[in-house]
């Protein structure tokens, strides 16, 4: 029986443990010290500024949940005897570009070489899930099919409202800097494999990219490994977004998978609508309101979200997800991480604080609650209110 096995990638932003202001350079002691703890399960990323953790192939999201609570809290560890912590979110709210450093590797100087300053000049973090689909040719043709869902998907994690020190007016700003890099963005429509290894040889064999893992699509097939790869959700700062997150993308896989009919007349209208869905998730999140591709009307997130659920029901399940179901539907009541950023900026103004001191404390929240694994207790601020407010008061 096929379990759809699963694999979650973080990446965090190395900061100053007492200021949380952002690291330019990696401290080898500290991570030579996190990885004889972590071994393979800790990497460097193309920024020194950077470092990424990756779970080994799952199959319950309880687990998933202990492996991701276990690498931020060695993390944390192992941060206090160094002056190091680390933060999960899209943007880290004071990252300059001009000051990144690449991390001296062989993969990486290629691709700072292709890429100059749009590469050493944008930090950002993101989450990775992997899901199991053994067939290569059922990995390209289900991609295309899931290409609808991952507005959604993005709008559940946003956590990068800020920008080189300021609010951008987006709850997701990450992918607004991704799509400056070549190969990003939704995977085009390849209709079967030949089609995509056809595009993956030919650039390739013109020397542009040394392999498939230079295609850096929003979802994307691995031809290494049998999996198809979410990336166009942000790093979530609290685990069990990351985690329920996954869930739902694995429940997405399995109903692709059982469903052939499942979107199968996606065409280039419905292209174009997708992609206004994608800039509406960036820009207003579980706010916002988004282009049903069937009816072709309008239609809010949590209807959406509700919509999604419903259709997946059948295999919650046989994945073990129901919990991870009920946390999904919790996320547009609380806010993700980029509204409760903002919220929290916001309330500080109000009390007096300049931008600067608001955004800086708003990074220290980020990283005691990055490193507890859930959102913390902000101090110095009004009491929150009951309803969220606009977010267009900030641009």
């Amino acid at each position: 029986m096929h379990r759809y096995r699963f694999g979650i990638e973080e990446e965090y932003f190395l900061v100053n443990r007492q200021s949380a202001a952002p690291r330019s350079e990696l401290p080898k002691p500290y991570m030579a010290a996190a990885q004889k703890r972590l071994g393979e399960r800790l990497t460097t990323e193309i920024l020194q500024s950077q470092i990424e953790v990756a779970t080994p192939p799952l199959t319950s999201s309880a687990d998933a949940l202990a492996e991701l609570t276990h690498y931020r809290a060695v993390l944390t560890e192992v941060g206090k005897d160094h002056g190091v912590g680390i933060i999960a979110a899209g943007t880290h709210p004071l990252a300059q570009p001009q000051q990144q450093r690449m991390t001296r590797k062989r993969r990486y100087s290629k691709v700072i070489s292709d890429l100059g300053m749009v590469g050493l000049g944008n930090p950002i973090s993101g989450l990775h899930v992997h899901v199991e689909v053994p067939e290569p040719d059922l990995r390209v043709e289900i991609m295309h099919r899931l290409v609808p869902f991952l507005p959604l998907l993005l709008a559940l994690s946003t956590s990068s409202p800020f920008w080189c020190g300021y609010p951008t007016g987006l709850l997701g700003y990450r992918n607004a800097a991704n799509d400056a890099l070549p190969r990003t963005g939704f995977p085009e429509m390849f209709r079967n494999l030949s089609e995509y290894e056809t595009y993956v040889k030919t650039l390739v064999d013109a020397g542009i990219v040394p392999n498939a893992t230079y295609v850096w699509w929003a979802l994307r097939p691995s031809l290494q490994h049998p999996t198809l790869e979410l990336r166009i959700t942000d790093c979530c700062t609290a685990i069990a977004d990351s985690v329920a997150i996954a869930a739902l993308f694995r429940a997405l896989v399995r109903h692709a998978v059982h469903h052939p009919e499942l979107n199968a007349t996606y065409s280039a209208v419905h292209r174009a609508l997708v992609e206004e869905n994608r800039w509406r998730a960036q820009r207003y999140g579980t706010d916002g309101t988004y282009i049903d591709l069937v009816s072709f009307e309008p239609v809010s997130f949590r209807s959406w979200l509700d919509s999604v659920i419903a259709m997946v029901a059948p295999h919650v399940d046989h994945l073990g997800i129901e919990n991870d179901i009920q946390h999904l539907k919790s996320i547009p009541k609380r806010g993700t991480s980029a509204h409760l950023q903002l919220e929290y900026f916001r309330g500080l103004r109000k009390f007096g604080h300049s931008p600067r001191e608001a955004i800086s404390d708003v990074t220290k929240w980020l990283r005691t609650s990055t490193e507890a694994g859930d959102f913390t207790a902000r101090g110095g601020e009004p009491k929150a209110q009951a309803v969220r407010q606009p977010l267009t008061d900030l641009v």
